[in-house]
């Protein structure tokens, strides 16, 4: 549930700096709080995803393992609700205030589904003794007919003083057998049913009662759980609703807890946020690449973007020196900022951009004509059409996909309108080292490259963006 959360939560990040406030908050509060942190992991470990679980009962295709997934999922409510009743953020207490135990739901599920792993309806024995009289009646016929057989032999010899034994043919069924040599009278409500050399076979009404109740039993008891789990699902549905208002406060607690983890664990910092549309970052780290380096260190970046004196950062370099890194560290940064995240930096001062676009890489679509360069085109004219001055823009070697004057002037021209008309904060990575001109223009341009250092014959790139030009 909290996966699918916080997928959304990428995908939607938030905009209203008081909304994003009220989730750092929460997200600080399990990072100060160890135990609660802890605990919190616990509980949430015996959660599973009931959210799924409400579906399949609404649509009736729920298992007996769903509903004892669903029990236990209740089972351990209370006890988030205490862990939870420990924090300080509004958020979490308002989540708190969400979750509810369910107790009728949860009693139903304790009294009429058994415990055993792997139950299948079609099999039988989902049901708990007691919670059906007549299921019980059922199960104590099949389970004990041997018993009762005994019994009957014992008491029809009493009472007829007549020896004689219980057996079962599959053709006839159940029967008194009675050996010729016991020659006394033979009691009316015995019915003849099969005559041998040396017996003859009689059944009662009593045997013949008790044929009926054990041949169906299997089949009635089958029917009859079929009918009661039904009955039970029918019941849980009238609860759908409320339970997946709890299901959602799980997965938003979830969501606050893993980005709780994740800041902990591997040092992130709580951003700041402003309204003076400025995004400053101070030793930020790209939070993917930094978990996969096995061999070397990352190396942090800072960025500073505003209307002021660096609304457009031009940044040139080689190849495979971090330009691209760069450029979607900072996107990825205030991504996570706006979903209420901490951010892999030293400090961070971030004002909520209203969109993120992004111009990177070289693709095509040959089978409906789109050549790379069309689909270059086709991306740059949405991004200039639809971005404002709240933008974050990113744009990797606008141009590359055409001749060199060409591109280079197309480049220009794209860096030239975002500086007049849409004034968005801008990253523009190319190889045209020919518009480091444009810094002197424009106090809003400023370059950056990538430093390198130079060994006799050798280079090595050294991942840190500097102050100049390629």
């Amino acid at each position: 549930m909290g996966g699918r959360l916080l997928r959304k939560w990428l995908e939607a990040p938030l905009i209203r700096i008081a909304d994003i406030t009220r989730r750092q908050d929460a997200v600080e509060d399990f990072v100060l709080h160890e135990i609660m942190r802890q605990d919190t992991a616990d509980v949430l470990d015996r959660i599973y995803d009931f959210e799924r679980i409400l579906t399949r009962i609404e649509t009736g295709t729920v298992s007996p393992k769903d509903l004892v997934a669903l029990r236990e999922s209740l089972a351990v409510i209370p006890q988030l609700k205490q862990v939870l009743s420990g924090a300080s953020a509004d958020l979490l207490h308002s989540l708190n205030d969400r979750l509810q135990t369910h107790d009728d739901v949860y009693d139903l599920l304790c009294r009429g589904i058994k415990d055993e792993p792997g139950l299948v309806i079609r099999n039988g024995g989902v049901i708990r003794d007691g919670f059906s009289p007549e299921l019980d009646e059922i199960r104590s016929i099949a389970a004990n007919s041997h018993a009762f057989l005994q019994e009957l032999e014992e008491k029809e010899r009493e009472k007829t003083g007549i020896k004689m034994k219980i057996g079962y043919t599959k053709v006839f069924g159940y029967y008194f057998e009675i050996s010729h040599a016991n020659t006394k009278p033979i009691p009316d409500y015995y019915v003849r049913k099969q005559t041998l050399v040396n017996a003859e076979r009689y059944i009662t009404p009593e045997l013949k009662e008790f044929e009926v109740k054990v041949l169906t039993s299997q089949e009635r008891m089958l029917a009859l759980e079929y009918k009661l789990f039904g009955d039970i699902r029918r019941q849980i549905q009238g609860h759908i609703p409320a339970m997946q208002e709890t299901a959602r406060a799980i997965a938003c607690i979830d969501c606050l807890y893993s980005l709780a983890c994740a800041a902990y664990d591997n040092r992130y910092v709580r951003p700041s946020l402003n309204t003076k549309a400025t995004i400053s970052i101070k030793d930020g780290r790209h939070p993917i690449i930094e978990k996969y380096l096995k061999d070397e260190l990352f190396v942090p970046n800072d960025v500073t973007l505003n209307h002021e004196d660096h609304e457009i950062l031009v940044i040139t370099g080689p190849n495979m020196a971090g330009k691209s890194t760069y450029m979607r560290q900072v996107a990825v940064l205030v991504l996570m900022a706006q979903a209420g995240s901490f951010i892999p930096a030293k400090e961070g001062s971030i004002c909520p951009v209203d969109r993120i676009f992004t111009r990177i890489g070289a693709s095509d679509d040959i089978l409906t004509g789109q050549s790379t360069f069309m689909m270059e085109m086709k991306e740059v004219s949405y991004i200039l059409k639809h971005a404002t001055s709240r933008s974050l823009l990113i744009l990797d070697e606008i141009g590359r996909g055409t001749s060199t004057f060409d591109g280079m002037s197309i480049a220009r021209a794209v860096i030239e309108y975002c500086l007049k008309h849409i004034h968005a904060l801008t990253l523009f990575a190319t190889h045209y080292h020919e518009l480091i001109a444009m810094a002197d223009d424009s106090p809003k341009i400023k370059n950056y490259t990538v430093a390198v250092k130079e060994r006799g014959k050798n280079i090595k790139f050294l991942r840190r963006i500097i102050p100049g030009g390629a």
